[in-house]
């Protein structure tokens, strides 16, 4: 099998897969003492093997680690970076439907900087070795976005004295901190790499967006901001990196926390920002019609009409004639297809079994083969 194009691909993927029970008893072991971190890490590398036989097995050219590593999707890498820690906190940061999340919110203490020996470094040159001229391995971190909305907007601010009254100061330092993340992981080989985020699904909230501005913030000013803070990151990017980014409104055992179509955030988002490509949730009526996608430049657009919130399989046809309907925004060449989201933004993972999530991936291979016929 030889990949036909560079990422991202026809069929596609956004990252995190579903925790096997031996994992989930090992990292639960490691916490309570029973087995120590050199055995967890031995444990998380052998499930990480036989994640990716299963990914390439299943037709994927794109694979990753299913973030086996990780207790959430974003916290892990950001209490990482210089600058930064978790903190308990009474609840979590905005409020799913049903279910909530351990709470811990994110805690910046200094200046932001990306330490040389980030874990997520090793993580990433652990999956690279499983590379071959049909695979490629796919890195994804929480976007910039990710660590303003945390720490500025989605609570009161409480900054260190260096970033306090000087929000420009905070921002120079999350585009170096970020920067240096990239060309660190390109150094170490990744040549896909994805950034994920839920600022901009928040952000199509009508909701959520009149919340923010009875608090004082310009969410349209925020959002050229986050647009100015990823181009300025990606300037220098090196031409055989693929950066994409990846729009949720929440994704936590099956639930969400956002709902609104794209067109508060599209002119701003999808006609400036010079990510590579778009994976876009479009699994629900939540995330609106396809009419916004006409703000799309030379992005590819990757389609997420498969949920990975439930095991129902999605009627094949059906799919096939929503990305008809796309194809009226943005050209069926610069379109792909995905799962809505991963099958486990935390570590508990979203409520079907790993078959389930097997046969979205072969779904969503035999639709995307007939589609565009490679």
């Amino acid at each position: 099998m030889t990949r036909l194009k560079e990422p991202p691909f026809t069929h596609d993927i956004v990252g995190s897969f579903l925790r096997p029970a031996r994992l989930k008893q090992a990292r639960a072991n490691a916490e309570s003492g029973t087995i120590t971190r050199d055995e967890l890490t031995r444990i998380e590398n052998e499930c990480i093997t036989e994640l990716i036989h299963k990914e390439k097995e299943n037709g994927l050219y794109a694979f990753t680690d299913g973030e086996f590593r990780r207790a959430f999707w974003h916290l892990d890498f950001m209490a990482a970076l210089t600058g930064c820690t978790t903190a308990a906190a009474e609840h979590w940061s905005v409020a799913f439907k049903g279910r909530q999340p351990k709470a811990t919110n994110l805690k910046i203490i200094g200046r932001l900087d990306f330490p040389e020996d980030h874990p997520f470094l090793n993580h990433f040159r652990f999956i690279h070795q499983f590379e071959d001229a049909s695979h490629i391995a796919k890195q994804t971190i929480p976007s910039p976005s990710m660590v303003h909305l945390m720490t500025c907007v989605r609570v009161n601010p409480d900054l260190p004295e260096v970033y306090q009254n000087n929000e420009d100061f905070f921002f120079e330092d999350l585009i170096r901190t970020y920067r240096k993340a990239l060309r660190a992981f390109y150094d170490a080989g990744c040549r896909y790499l994805q950034l994920d985020d839920t600022s901009w699904g928040e952000f199509c909230s009508s909701e959520k967006a009149e919340a923010y501005r009875k608090r004082g913030y310009d969410i349209p000013s925020i959002q050229k901001k986050y647009v100015h803070v990823i181009n300025e990151i990606l300037k220098d990017k090196p031409e055989d990196l693929t950066v994409t980014m990846h729009i949720c409104r929440g994704n936590f055992r099956s639930t969400w926390f956002s709902s609104g179509g794209y067109e508060p955030v599209a002119p701003t988002l999808f006609a400036n920002c010079h990510v590579d490509g778009f994976f876009l949730e479009y699994d629900s009526d939540r995330a609106g019609g396809f009419e916004p996608l006409r703000y799309i430049d030379n992005q590819i657009v990757v389609l997420g009409l498969v949920t990975s919130k439930t095991p129902e399989l999605e009627d094949e046809d059906a799919i096939k004639e929503r990305i008809r309907e796309a194809s009226h925004y943005v050209p069926l060449e610069q379109l792909r297809l995905s799962p809505q989201c991963g099958f486990a933004s935390t570590e508990e993972g979203n409520i079907l079994t790993e078959d389930d999530q097997w046969r979205k991936i072969r779904l969503i291979r035999q639709i995307a083969e007939d589609v565009w016929k490679k």
